[in-house]
């Protein structure tokens, strides 16, 4: 059985899905802070059965070692936690304290319980700022904002924990940018208030619920003057885990790998692909640019490939594709 903290939330209720494809069961761990709970009966009726829910925060130690007493859980996979830039910049002391407290409980739990195998959910905001693209596993780390400093000290201490023990088996997994839904149209991303981040926001302006996108800096040195980053289909980053989950069976240590595509987008070149899948206009202002934020940001996944057997097999158009059919389902549910 295989521990899911965040499992309710965008990547974490894809990750049950490609789990129960695999062959896995899985229980997830939520508090519901940034998902919806009715997401818990969508997965049930992809997967064929109700899934195993505990509702909790990933801090409560009491709670994780009651889990892990009661269910025989053989690896955790950690999405739970905060994860936008732009909050964390405004708020950096509650990011400090939910993912960096969170990520310690639950590595402190699974060692009581002699689980030694994790899979960590990292990000490309590790990465220092660096014109030299794309990026690999040994680029220079360092991170521009108080998001990418919680993923950053969380693998430092995931490397230290795995030095003082050798029985551990962790995969630090740096994600690009999780774009997409499930093909069913019946999973997807599910922000609560505002979007924090830009496809869920520019389906939002495509509905009509929003009236404009804000592109955050039209002034980079970039092809267009937008933002490029590498977005990657969240089902390919689902099987990316399940790839990783095989690799640690046998291999102790930490394994850092890209999960990513190894293509640049643009935020107007998102924009066009999500009109030509919607139909529909996405109007937009270019304003100032956000802080925090950098320039460019793709990823080689060349490692992941080599060592895991892992390649992003789904483009930018089915991304939109995907991620507009949920938007359209998402409408037809129950407020």
């Amino acid at each position: 059985m295989i521990l899911i903290t965040g499992g309710a939330g965008f990547i974490g209720s894809h990750m049950c899905v490609a789990l129960a494809e695999a062959g896995h069961r899985f229980l997830i761990l939520d508090n519901f802070s940034n998902s919806a709970r009715d997401v818990v009966g969508r997965i049930g009726a992809l997967v064929g059965r109700a899934p195993l829910v505990a509702e909790g925060d990933v801090r409560d130690e009491a709670l994780l070692d009651r889990l892990l007493a009661e269910h025989p859980v053989e690896a955790a996979i950690h999405f739970a936690g905060l994860k936008a830039v732009g909050e964390s910049v405004r708020e950096p002391l509650r990011y400090y304290r939910e993912n960096i407290d969170g990520a310690l409980a639950l590595v402190a739990a699974l060692g009581r319980a002699g689980v030694r195998r994790l899979v960590f959910s990292s990000s490309a905001t590790v990465y220092a700022p660096t014109p030299a693209m794309p990026l690999d596993e040994t680029a220079p780390l360092r991170a521009t904002n108080p998001y990418g400093w919680t993923k950053l000290m969380i693998e430092q201490m995931l490397h230290d924990v795995a030095r003082s023990d050798p029985a551990w088996s962790i995969a630090c997994l740096r994600y690009f940018n999780p774009v997409g839904a499930h093909e069913s149209g019946t999973l997807g991303e599910e922000p609560q208030g505002v979007p924090n981040n830009l496809a869920p926001y520019v389906a939002q302006v495509a509905a009509g619920q929003r009236p404009r996108l804000q592109v955050f800096g039209g002034d980079y040195p970039t092809p267009d003057g937008t933002g490029v980053r590498d977005y990657i289909h969240v089902m390919d980053l689902a099987e990316g885990h399940i790839a990783a989950l095989r690799h640690l069976a046998g291999h102790a240590g930490v394994h850092t790998f890209n999960l990513g595509t190894g293509r640049g987008t643009s935020v107007l070149d998102l924009v066009r692909s999500f009109e030509a899948a919607s139909g529909r206009p996405v109007p937009y202002d270019i304003v100032p640019r956000r802080e925090g934020d950098v320039g460019e940001c793709w990823a080689d996944p060349a490692r992941a490939r080599d060592v895991l057997g892992w390649t992003a097999r789904r483009g930018i158009a089915q991304m939109c594709a995907d991620a507009w059919r949920w938007q359209q389902h998402r409408a037809t549910l129950p407020s």
